[in-house]
Parts: C-alpha cells; structure tokens; sequence
C-alpha cells in the first residue's frame, strides 16, 4: 500500500505495528512479526530517516502523526510528479521537432514478434497525454481480451478513450466482459458490423497498425510517427466513429443506440447523476448514492461537458435545464 512512497514490505508491516501499538522496541516489533533484529532494525533506520517514526528513550519506537507524515511524503511525491511532467513537455516538444526532420524511414517502424508488438501497444497508450482511439477486431494475436492493463491506468490519469469493435468481436471469448468493464470505466465504446484493420491511435502523434500474419509466421505491426500515413488513420477512425452505433451499460448488460453521429444526449444513470449534483450533493455523496467510483462519477461528467460543448459544471448545469437532460 505503501510501496509508492518508497517503502519496502518490511518497513511497511514494522510502520502498521508501530501505529497499531503506538510504540515498541526493535525486539518487540521482530518477535511480533517474526522477523529478524537486523531486518526491523534496518526498517526502523529507513522509516526514522523518512519521518515516520522516532527513536525515544530505552530505544522505544514511535510514530509520527500518520496524516502529517506521510502527508509530507505524498506531496514531496506530487512535486517531483509535476517536475516529471514538466520534463516531459519539453521532451516531447523538442522530440517532435527532431522528428520533423527525419527521413521516412525514421517515421515509419516495422515491428516483427508477439512480445515486440504488445510492448509497442502499451507504449502507444502510455504516450498519450489526451486521448487514445483504436478499432477493435479479431483475430487477436498479441493482446487478447482481459490483458490490456494499460487502459484502465490511463484512464485514471484521465487520457479519453474512444473504441470502435465490430460485431463478429463481441461473440469472441471474453470480448463482452472486457467491454463491460470499459464502459464502467468510462470507455466511450460504439460497434460496426466489419473493421478495415485493427488500429490504436495516440492524440495525432503515434499509430500502431497490426499486419496481417501469414500462416505459421510472426505477427507484425507498422509503428507510425506524424505522416501523411498517421494522418489518413486518423480521418478513417473518425470516419467510422461517426458511423458507428454506441453501446451502452444496462442492467442487461450491453445496449445499442441508433443514434452514432456523437449527438446522443445522456443516459439515465447521466440524468440521475446531473439531478443529485444540481440537488446540491457533493461528488463523493452521489457516487455513494449511485454505487459509483468517485473517478468513474467524475469520467461520466467529463462525457457530459464533452456533450453539451461546454468547460465548466456550471455551464453543464444550464445546459441541462435548457435541454431537459434532468
């Protein structure tokens, strides 16, 4: 639980004790948790370096203040997050401006294997900052249905995701489930009856598009950095986005709407979502109300301003009103 802020299992079972106890000795804390002296020793030396705990006399072990203490840790970690960030504006601002003058064969990467092209997958979706966009089709070679552990990740970090699967996929093994769990998320999610390729775009910088694998050889996929290629697989994804038919979350399970072109207003979860914050709820008490995670509550609100063309809850709100969205 603890790992993020650079604690070891051990410091972290030698901190629960110390807080459930409230202070101990070295031999105390090893016998209690059948460790070794020179392990809580080393643990107490890592915890009292972080400011977690103090030696006092007859080397008795206490904690600080949990909220002061590890609140200290957790903002020194936001800081060095937000300098990372930061790091990575400029990397990227000054990696595309390498990338301009590349030749084109530099733009464009084969890559050749399973491990390769999963890699490349993941890496596609860690890249964006803003949204990631794919269409969804079989067979699936390199990331079948239940492993791609990026998506929710990303999600949380609040990157949009747009998916475009065509039916003959949603009969595959696994595929409603993971779809299920997508739209829980917040996935915007819509269905065709047959995709051209598959495909996962990042913003308008990267594209990842699988090759067909011949019989018995190795999958591939081409890698595509900012051309006129990366340009024509973001007009085709809108293409088929605004054609496409969106699928919701029931009691039922899944749900289409016949209304693709983007212009769908809310679903009732939406509008009973819109009527408890125009209520006067705060986020945490509809998303309790609603049996909602507080980040899926705010996703859906996200999709609403989205929606509604507008930047700020206030504007949702009178939007709301004016439409008939509560």
């Amino acid at each position: 639980m603890l790992g993020a802020l650079g604690l070891n299992p051990d410091d972290e079972a030698v901190y629960n004790l110390l807080v459930r106890r409230g202070s101990a000795g070295p031999a105390e804390l090893a016998d209690a948790l059948r460790m070794p002296v020179a392990a809580v020793g080393a643990a107490l030396s890592h915890l009292t370096a972080s400011g977690l705990v103090k030696c006092g006399p007859d080397e008795a072990y206490s904690v600080a203040p949990p909220a002061v203490a590890l609140g200290a840790l957790i903002s020194e970690q936001r800081s060095a997050l937000r300098s990372a960030e930061l790091a990575l504006v400029t990397l990227a601002e000054e990696y595309r401006g390498a990338v301009a003058g590349r030749a084109i064969d530099e733009l464009i990467e084969v890559v050749t294997g399973v491990d390769a092209v999963r890699h490349r997958f993941a890496q596609v979706q860690h890249a964006a900052r803003t949204e990631v966009r794919s269409f969804v089709t079989t067979p699936f070679l390199a990331v079948p249905p239940g492993t791609n552990a990026v998506e929710e990740v990303a999600v949380g970090h609040g990157v949009r995701f747009r998916v475009v699967v065509d039916r003959p996929t949603l009969a595959e093994p696994g595929v409603v489930a993971e779809t299920l769990e997508s739209l829980r998320n917040g996935v915007q999610v819509r269905v065709v009856d047959s995709l051209p390729i598959k495909l996962i775009l990042a913003d308008a910088d990267l594209a990842l598009v699988p090759l067909t694998a011949t019989p018995g050889g190795e999958p591939g996929a081409v890698l595509l950095h900012r051309t006129g290629l990366l340009a024509a697989m973001d007009a085709l994804f809108e293409t088929v986005w605004r054609t496409a038919r969106p699928l919701d979350l029931t009691a039922e399970g899944l749900t289409e709407r016949p209304d693709g072109d983007g212009a769908a207003g809310p679903t009732e979860l939406d509008r009973r979502i819109l009527a408890l914050l125009l209520a006067g709820l705060t986020d945490q008490v509809v998303a309790a109300q609603l049996d909602l995670s507080l980040r899926t509550l705010q996703r859906r609100l996200r999709h609403l301003m989205d929606l509604a063309g507008v930047e700020t809850r206030m504007q949702l709100g009178w939007h709301a009103a004016r439409h008939g969205w509560t």
